[in-house]
């Protein structure tokens, strides 16, 4: 089972949450923990009946569709996806006939998939785009089972079949394009700093030296800081093993703020995008920098081979940019995303593949 850590073991005086209320906080850190254990894909293949929202067992079938395959040597515009089209394949044909849409998701991110703590509702960006392809596809929005994957196993998650598509701020890159199928791009992002705003940190610089950086297993984040780190500590001991601690690398990115606020990292390298939204739960925090010093984009991920669900997925994307200022996209920006990330005026443009 993935093991659940938020940074709490260290119980001493000193410990304090940074800038949250501390009945906030501690309700946060349950949930986070939560989501840690919702979906152990790490160590069997089984139905996990508590990952899903509503409870069900049983895996989804994923399609089987013969797809090129994608070489990272070879691949130089990963953002480049199947041409739209609303034709019925066996990836959409199981989803109908199963009657649900079952979509990978975040629970943690704020404004981009969350749980409400009021109605218990998932809401967020990332919500809104799984509703839209439930309504195209099933004719209903809320026929979605939603299940709670942590950052470090969402391709597993497809792989395995136990989700449709990952919906869950997930980079699009060449390295995963060799394990998945991305949809055309439905936001740009960036790397940025996330440090407290009294910090001597002043962004993606040489004032990182000596400095504790968290970032999540198998991000991207992770990918920027070995091959250019500016001296900051961001491995922990026994990386990528059994014995990894989880302290400085961690499978959920939230638990990064949570180490944060705890005193036990000094900084933390995410997208500007889930940053924006950390900065907005905590005050006491601050992105650093000008801005992004990488551009990213976010994809709808799904099984390698789901051809036809990935060209429904971008016909379902046209329709949802579609409208200018009104698009459905504006509109959940403006909802969920404005506030933290001002001055987008329009959804990134897609790229078809010829082939």
């Amino acid at each position: 089972m993935t093991r659940a850590r938020t940074g709490t073991r260290r119980r001493t005086p000193r410990v304090r949450l940074r800038g949250w209320g501390g009945v906030t906080a501690m309700a946060v850190a349950c949930v986070i923990t939560a989501a840690l254990t919702l979906l152990p894909l790490s160590l069997h293949d089984g139905p996990t009946a508590g990952a899903d929202t509503p409870g069900t067992t049983g895996t989804t079938g994923g399609s089987t569709t013969a797809t090129l395959p994608v070489r990272a040597e070879a691949c130089t515009e990963p953002e480049a996806s199947l041409p739209p089209s609303s034709a019925d394949g066996p990836g959409i044909a199981k989803i109908k006939e199963r009657g649900k849409l079952v979509a990978g998701v975040d629970q943690n991110s704020y404004r981009w998939g969350y749980r409400n703590p009021y109605s218990g509702e998932l809401e967020g960006f990332d919500i809104d785009l799984v509703r839209a392809l439930a309504k195209d596809i099933l004719g209903d929005p809320d026929a979605v089972i939603f299940r709670a994957i942590p950052t470090n196993q969402r391709i597993a998650a497809l792989e395995r079949d136990r989700v449709d598509v990952i919906v869950r701020t997930m980079t699009i890159n060449c390295k995963r394009l060799e394990q998945v199928s991305f949809s055309t791009a439905y936001f740009e992002t960036g790397q940025q700093i996330l440090a407290p705003k009294d910090s001597p940190i002043t962004g993606y610089d040489e004032s990182l030296k000596g400095m504790r950086v968290c970032s999540g297993e198998g991000t991207t984040a992770y990918e920027a800081l070995e091959k250019k780190s500016y001296g900051a500590i961001f491995k922990d001991e026994f990386d990528g093993t059994e014995k990894d601690p989880d302290r400085l690398t961690v499978p959920n990115q939230l638990d990064c703020l949570v180490r944060l606020q705890l005193g036990e990292v000094d900084a933390v390298l995410t997208d500007n995008a889930l940053g924006a939204g950390q900065a907005a739960q905590d005050p006491a925090v601050a992105l650093k920098g000008a801005g992004p010093f990488t551009t990213e984009y976010y994809g709808v991920a799904a099984k390698k081979g789901a051809d036809d669900l990935v060209a429904r997925v971008n016909k379902v994307l046209v329709d949802y940019r579609a409208g200018g200022k009104e698009s459905a996209w504006m509109v959940s920006y403006r909802k969920w995303l404005a506030a933290g990330l001002p001055g987008i005026s329009a959804p990134p443009a897609p790229k078809y593949r010829s082939e």
